[in-house]
């Protein structure tokens, strides 16, 4: 192989790396932050308890089936180009949100956020793919995006807490405009994206079809898995559906000159093996803090910022594994190495989270399950989101990036509906069989006792759905420690990865 001149790289890619931290982090907040804000929003606009949950799926169907697109546009219009687009238009849906003055202006502004986050989060993940190239730089680079990825959410409880508590919930949906002000200006004045690194080929129109309306199906299937019933006919036709769909589409993007997908991204055991386990772990996190934030309000009686401001030790944990651990090691060690133990022992805090009861402590229970889970899954998200685009050729970065959010979108739409089913079957057997308790416990006491069963059947299933994840990085991730140029990577593909060595694009 030629060698390949070395460049100097962007002196201003650290403080670009902030600007793309921002964005990230409004994108990820919001998707925690409106939940806390839901109860407000529904009384204000008088929507119906069986349309409320179309706020949280009218973002999701969007942004789970636009990704893949949003990736390849990426790649093909220009990753700054992309990020400042996504990012002025989440604005302008979030400004569009917090004015809603009927449920129709709500949800539609929900739905065109999904739109632009899909364009933004691969963007975003992609030019730090492309602007990190060296080793040591690239693995703090991706300690922060681990960090701000896995604890974003908890901080989305406490910022929506206090906005929905002292202001309005309008509030939750404009306190992204400022977010993406500060990240536009960024962009423009500090973001290089390096020259050479886009795909001029042109867009693959049925894929773009097959694959949005493939997974829309998939995450719209497991919506209505959760408020019909898993056997209602209507979640098996878009069950099947989706099957269809999403088969047919592989099966035309091993056939056309430049696919949506290219099957070499996927197909890359490492890249395989990090999109599947990334989607475990996502079911049962999000699983988690759903069962946690009703277990700490409902049950313990905790107030919404009190309830957020419980979810810091997590977030604590997760940004101590990622930038202190993984970041640390991944250039040492092999990916696995990291991401086996920290699943493992994400799986331990969640273990010790199914002994809850009603009269459980914080201290006793809940802290620990949390800093145990969040050392976890920061040791293991860091070296996976940087493996996940590690060695892939430089024009396949966006489509590679979209995967790793297409993987948590669809694990978060999988764990909200598989965990919540298990856990209201939990409640419903628990009742039956307990009905003589009834009167002697009181009503309330009785459902809470019935609630916190379920939460802890329903865990259960987390803990082993994150040993499944850690057994797929076994049996399938076999890369060598990431302490190389990504572009001397050898694929399995049969091929080596063309090199990606950067000139910058002024």
């Amino acid at each position: 192989m030629p060698e390949t001149a070395q460049v100097q790289p962007d002196p201003r890619r650290w403080k670009a790396l902030g600007f793309i931290a921002i964005a990230q982090l409004m994108v990820v907040l919001d998707a925690t932050i409106v939940n806390i804000a839901l109860p407000s929003a529904q009384v204000d606009l008088h929507i119906s308890d069986g349309d409320r949950q179309w706020v949280i799926t009218a973002y999701a169907l969007a942004f789970g089936g636009l990704l893949l697109f949003g990736g390849r546009i990426a790649d093909l219009w220009g990753r700054r180009r992309a990020f400042i687009a996504g990012l002025i238009g989440f604005a302008l849906a979030s400004a569009i949100g917090g004015a809603a003055g009927n449920e129709a202006m709500l949800l539609g502004a929900r739905a065109l956020q999904g739109v632009f986050g899909a364009l933004l989060a691969p963007a975003a993940l992609s030019l730090l793919a492309v602007m990190f190239t060296e080793a040591h730089e690239r693995a703090k680079a991706f300690g922060i995006y681990g960090a701000i990825a896995g604890g974003g959410s908890a901080v989305g409880l406490i910022l929506g807490g206090f906005l929905t508590e002292y202001l309005d919930w309008r509030w939750t949906f404009y306190v992204n405009i400022p977010f993406a002000v500060l990240a536009v200006i960024g962009a423009f004045l500090v973001i290089r994206e390096p020259a050479g690194t886009h795909n001029g080929s042109g867009l693959d129109i049925p894929g773009v079809v097959l694959a949005t309306l493939g997974l829309v199906s998939l995450v719209y299937a497991f919506t209505r898995a959760e408020s019909d019933g898993w056997s209602a006919n209507v979640t098996i036709g878009l069950f099947v559906a989706a099957a269809v769909l999403l088969v047919a589409f592989v099966l035309v993007e091993s056939k056309v000159r430049s696919p949506l997908l290219p099957l070499r991204v996927v197909t890359d055991r490492n890249r395989g093996g990090v999109y599947l386990s990334l989607g475990l772990a996502i079911i049962a996190m999000f699983g988690l803090f759903l069962f946690l934030t009703y277990y700490l309000q409902v049950v313990k009686g905790y107030s919404p910022v009190r309830t957020g401001f419980a979810f810091l030790p997590m977030v604590a944990g997760m940004v101590t594994g990622s930038t202190q651990i993984g970041a640390r090691l991944m250039t040492r060690v092999p990916p696995r190495l990291l991401m086996v133990p920290g699943f493992l022992l994400a799986a331990v805090g969640m273990l010790i989270l199914t002994q809850m009861k009603v009269d459980s402590s914080y201290a006793g229970l809940v802290l620990p399950a949390q800093i145990l889970l969040g050392l976890g899954m920061g040791t293991a998200f860091m070296p996976a989101m940087s493996l996940a685009t590690f060695g892939v050729q430089p024009r396949d970065a966006g489509v590679a990036s979209a995967m790793v959010n297409t993987s948590q979108q669809v694990g978060g739409a999988i764990g909200t509906a598989l965990l919540n089913t298990i856990a209201a079957g939990a409640v419903t057997g628990w009742v039956t069989s307990h009905a003589a308790q009834a009167r002697t416990l009181g009503k309330a006491a009785f459902a809470n006792e019935a609630a916190v069963h379920g939460y802890a059947t329903a865990i259960w299933w987390a803990v082993g759905i994150l040993v499944l994840a850690a057994a797929i990085v076994l049996v399938l991730v076999d890369s060598g420690h990431q302490g190389r140029r990504p572009g001397a990577s050898s694929g399995h593909d049969g091929h080596e990865d063309a090199p990606s060595v950067p000139v910058l694009a002024h």
